[in-house]
């Protein structure tokens, strides 16, 4: 059952990916494809090839991934994972997101890509996934989520979700910008205040959760660092290209965008903030 203040979060990340403001923001500073935290080789290198880094690396984390595979991407954005999964392993590909405006960007470019028959794109929440429960002979063999679970507002529900669709055996692998264990209270208000939210998970707590649940946790690779050079490449690129930004984002939207950048950066180096990527398996 989705409580009130979880509708009302849900509807917030609906509206805000929705819109044209942030739509142009991430197809212009992101390249369109992802708008995910990437894994840097250098402090200048271009956003899409560290977001596409990350989609690789957490695709190699996983013991199977091939054509016989049914994964399910949970907040996919434009596609930019299924499309690259489906590419490269030939998998079938389930992408499940809330805004409805990227989900139509992602079904054109997964079009244009060649991939539409092993790409489904799905609008709907990960609060409630719109699929039967996992039997022995049906369900996913992945769950794949990329920095999309901190807009929820009940997130042990969403790992609950995941966890009934998932085959026996399968594996759930995700990445979320979360606060440090040992973060003081408080100090993270500027962040959440941006982004709407009353809290973050950490990385204790998606691990008690998800044992809690049934899974076993096989891997927590902390790789905080790349969060603080994401949000810098960000507010680098968001700076350089102001103003061209500005003929067709709201010059009020790329200020917060700023500010709140600055602030994912300020946390993340006075250590208050973690972000990795999980390996889950339901027994």
């Amino acid at each position: 059952m989705v409580s009130d203040q979880s509708a009302a979060i849900e509807k917030t990340a609906r509206e805000y990916y929705n819109s044209e403001d942030a739509d142009h923001f991430y197809s212009r500073i992101w390249g369109g494809e992802d708008i995910h935290i990437g894994l840097y080789t250098a402090t200048d290198e271009a956003i899409s090839e560290a977001s596409h880094r990350t989609v690789a690396t957490i695709a190699e984390r996983l013991p199977k991934l091939d054509a016989s595979c049914r994964v399910l991407d949970i907040g996919s954005g434009y596609c930019g994972a299924a499309r690259y999964l489906a590419k490269t392993y030939g998998t079938h590909v389930s992408a499940l997101n809330l805004s409805e405006v990227e989900n139509e960007k992602a079904r054109v470019l997964n079009g244009a890509a060649g991939l539409s028959s092993l790409i489904e794109v799905v609008d709907g929440s990960f609060e409630k996934i719109p699929f039967d429960d996992a039997k022995p002979t049906s369900g996913f063999d992945v769950l794949w989520s990329q920095d999309a679970i901190l807009h929820s507002g009940n997130r042990k529900q969403v790992m609950a979700e995941a966890f009934r669709v998932l085959k026996s055996g399968g594996y759930f692998i995700f990445t979320d910008p979360m606060q440090a264990d040992n973060c003081p209270n408080g100090v993270l208000q500027p962040i959440l205040d941006r982004i709407h939210l009353d809290s973050l998970g950490s990385p204790r707590y998606y691990r008690e959760a998800a044992q809690a649940l049934g899974f076993n946790v096989l891997d927590f690779d902390d790789q905080t660092h790349q969060l603080i050079n994401h949000y810098q490449r960000v507010l680098e690129e968001t700076e350089m290209h102001t103003e061209e930004l500005k003929k067709r984002v709201s010059a009020d939207y790329i200020e917060r965008m700023k500010t709140g950048l600055k602030h994912w950066i300020a946390g993340g180096k006075a250590g208050h903030l973690a972000w990795g990527i999980f390996l889950l398996q339901k027994p």
